[in-house]
């Protein structure tokens, strides 16, 4: 797996070194200090922080992970809107640190 941080977008929302300490950290307001190659044991952590950022400054290179084997395939009922669609919305406040 490798991480590379887009400086240009990265606003210090810190949501990556809240969710993956042991790959970011923000070291006063603005600097992230971050792992371009974290473990493997990362993994997860690390999709999660970079699918948290608010603009998307983090892009992760899954080419080093192993592919899992295939879903086994999954019918939807007709009845079943959200699998049949695959749409979810999220509403929440979310105020940025000050």
């Amino acid at each position: 797996m490798r991480v590379v941080v887009d400086l240009t977008k990265c606003e210090g929302y810190a949501q990556c070194a809240f969710l993956a300490p042991e790959a970011f950290r923000m070291v006063g307001d603005e600097a992230l200090l971050f792992d371009p190659a974290p473990s493997a044991e990362l993994g997860e952590k690390v999709l999660r922080a970079a699918a948290a950022c608010p603009v998307q400054a983090l892009q992760v290179d899954l080419a080093d992970l192993p592919v899992p084997p295939p879903a086994e395939t999954v019918v939807a009922a007709t009845d079943d809107r959200l699998r049949r669609e695959g749409r979810i919305v999220v509403a929440g406040l979310w105020k940025a640190a000050t």
